[in-house]
């Protein structure tokens, strides 16, 4: 295969909310372009981009997937993505390497939250939109409606570029507002038969006509001068305008479709050549491996080679395989590319192009395309290879803190280490997730953005790996502590017959400020303890501090001073002192007013104005004390501190409260003493877990 002129090339990332008919749409779109001879449905797992077994069981899109289609001399890249807000992430990262998103909005729901967050998203980055109002067959599918929700979410960049004929299930076809042509639709081909305009749209269709020449006219001096002076301007003119207005980002045009019958996707495709391309959008900036200064990485395929890696599958039959945005250069079977983060060179071995699942191989790819490679032994999700003559590094997407967590363990007895090897494995491909062993609580936790994604994991974890694990409540990583000074006398005295076990020291505990941590001080005057042993009777406290005397937790913040003692010159030993170091410690903890400590969060929740209140009295029912707040446009920010232990089933609260809008992030800020009345219960749990491991 030739390699594509970087000017041939759009690159899209299919985006919107879940249930807007975006991977429908997307077969739509490959079955009118050719690309496959059988327009699949969702519902019978048989579309392109949702071919993993935990998508087609749920229905929905789970991970980012590529196709492409080539159209009218173009090829026209397609990234399939998530709307399930517990997957977004994957969309998200998406955008980062497109120069178009095509938001997919229901023609019945209308602009619905993840719609909003990707645009936003989309915008900041200076990616493109195009927008498809999608399922205008629907019952109470209303394009007007639907128009008037983009701009009131979104301002003046929506507008129409066609308006649909018919409504309902009497959708037929749509007039093309550049072209000023109708086309309506028989059958399932996609393409459609052109005609004149219907009579009863003639001045809804010059009403419409009339506000977009009047929306790209202003993205060029040249075109606005001819239309203010003659009040028109010729299709050629209006689709010039409309591909720098599309650049410049100011206009994001509206088609009317139904993916499922096929109505409209020609015209859709046609628009998408209007987009950016990636010759036409520019140079990139990346960092010098170097010096790390900044530099543009210029789109031409004569520039030294450089990509970026946002995504890594696993395929049964490839194995690793990494989905990359070559940004400059061009790359070859053998290539060999510096990986920025390793430092480590790779040589690239199979490059492929992907239509879903399927894929073919290629000699080689330039500047401009997304495609495959395969079997690259260290890189990853996020990393950026280029070539050693001029490293260089892109910026990675940064995933949010994971939202929820659980502890986990293996089904079977001996199969932690298939756990554990699965868990990292799908970690690679899945970068939102997070997996990490407590060393307090001794139990491996799983994070995601949602149970539903812990879930999909799990999933991917029975069927790929074979081993199943169970979901539990992580433990609260409590500490405890002192209030006041007390002394003790730790005395260790054993006689059996022979040598015996004689250890002796005195020992002063006094509380430090949180977070302080811990401090030894060796008081000892006039060889009372030996030096050689009070590193063993130290050693015997911090492994009594392990276990502290409330509820076993570790305790923290004290400063311990060794000022006395006395010792035997044939029975005192290392282990005598050091057992006599942990009797001390426990009697002076006991009347050192000991106190149990619990982790408290930042917390940062983010949602509508309109849910402010329910959010407020739910963190505070939670023991939370408000920081502050502000907002964000529509959206409003509320920070607080509230206890970790208040926070394990935040997630799906949050959730129910604001409809899914809300999102929220939290890290930990200090350990404050736990309420009386809420000691007991903690201390009768962690009494019940104890007996249950003995």
């Amino acid at each position: 295969m030739a390699l594509v002129d970087p000017a041939k090339i759009r690159n899209i990332a299919v985006v919107g909310h879940r249930g807007a008919g975006k991977t429908s749409l997307v077969e739509a779109l490959l079955f009118t372009a050719g690309a496959k001879n059988r327009l699949g449905a969702v519902m019978d797992g048989t579309t392109t981009t949702d071919h993993d077994e935990d998508e087609i069981k749920r229905q929905m899109t789970i991970a980012a997937a590529l196709a492409h289609v080539d159209w009218v001399g173009h090829k026209v890249n397609i990234l399939d993505t998530p709307g399930e807000a517990s997957f977004i992430n994957e969309a998200l990262g998406t955008l980062a390497v497109v120069e178009a998103a095509l938001v997919v909005v229901n023609a019945v729901a209308k602009v619905e939250v993840q719609t909003e967050r990707l645009w936003k998203r989309a915008r900041e980055l200076g990616v493109s939109r195009v927008v498809a109002v999608n399922m205008m067959d629907r019952e109470r599918a209303d394009f007007s409606e639907v128009m008037a929700a983009l701009k009131a979410r979104f301002g003046d960049e929506a507008v129409a570029l066609a308006l649909p004929i018919g409504s309902e299930g009497g959708f037929k076809g749509l007039v093309d507002l550049v072209a000023m042509k109708a086309y309506t639709y028989s059958g399932s081909s996609g393409k459609g038969a052109e005609g004149p305009i219907p009579d009863d749209l003639g001045e809804m269709v010059a009403s419409a006509r009339e506000a977009l020449v009047d929306r790209v006219a202003e993205a060029d001096d040249a075109l606005l001068e001819k239309y203010l002076d003659t009040g028109e301007l010729t299709p050629d003119e209006v689709m010039a305008g409309l591909k720098a207005a599309l650049a410049a980002g100011t206009v994001a045009p509206v088609i009317p479709v139904a993916a499922t019958k096929n109505i409209g996707t020609d015209r859709l495709l046609q628009s998408l050549l209007a987009i950016p391309s990636p010759a036409s959008k520019g140079p990139r900036k990346a960092v010098s491996v170097t010096d790390g200064s900044e530099i543009e990485v210029a789109p031409e395929v004569s520039a030294p080679a450089s990509l970026f890696v946002f995504k890594t599958i696993y395929d049964q039959f490839s194995g690793r395989v990494n989905l990359v945005r070559i940004f400059s250069g061009k790359i070859a079977t053998d290539s060999q590319l510096l990986n920025e983060r390793t430092g480590d060179k790779e040589r690239t071995g199979n490059i492929l192009l992907m239509q879903g699942k399927d894929t073919k191989a290629i000699d080689e790819a330039a500047a401009g395309d997304i495609v495959a490679l395969a079997k690259l032994k260290e890189t990853g999700t996020g990393d950026t290879l280029s070539d050693p003559a001029r490293p260089v590094r892109f910026p990675r997407y940064e995933f949010p803190p994971a939202a929820i967590s659980f502890a986990i363990s293996p089904k079977t007895r001996g199969d932690e280490e298939k756990v554990s090897n699965g868990l990292k494995r799908l970690s690679e491909e899945d970068p939102a997730m997070e997996v990490r062993f407590d060393p307090q609580t001794k139990e491996m936790l799983i994070s995601g953005t949602s149970q539903v994604h812990v879930e999909v994991i799990l999933d991917r974890l029975k069927r790929r790996f074979g081993v199943e694990v169970e979901l539990h409540p992580p433990q609260v990583p409590y500490r405890e502590t002192i209030r006041k000074k007390a002394t003790a006398q730790g005395r260790h005295k054993k006689q059996t017959g022979g040598r015996g076990q004689f250890g002796d020291c005195w020992i002063e505990v006094e509380p430090l400020p949180r977070g302080a941590g811990y401090q030894f001080e060796d008081a000892i005057f006039g060889g009372a303890i030996p030096r050689n042993f009070i590193p063993a009777v130290e050693k015997g406290i911090l492994e009594a501090m392990e276990h502290g005397v409330v509820a076993g937790y570790p305790v923290v913040d004290v400063k311990v001073k060794l000022y006395d003692g006395s010792y035997h010159t044939v029975d005192s030993s290392e282990l005598a002192f050091k057992l006599a170091g942990a009797l001390a410690w426990n009697k002076a903890m006991t009347e050192a007013s000991p106190v149990l400590l619990e982790p408290v969060m930042n917390v940062e929740v983010i949602a509508p104005e309109e849910n402010m209140g329910d959010i407020m009295g739910d963190l505070s029912s939670r023991r939370g004390r408000p920081q502050g707040s502000e907002s964000l446009g529509e959206m409003h920010v509320i920070r607080a501190q509230v206890p970790l232990a208040e926070m394990l089933s935040y997630a799906p609260q949050l959730r129910s409260m604001t409809g899914g809008r809300g999102s929220f992030t939290m890290e930990f800020d200090h350990y404050e003493e736990v309420p009386p009345h809420l000691v007991e219960k903690i201390v009768a749990e962690a009494k019940a877990r104890k007996a249950a491991e003995s």
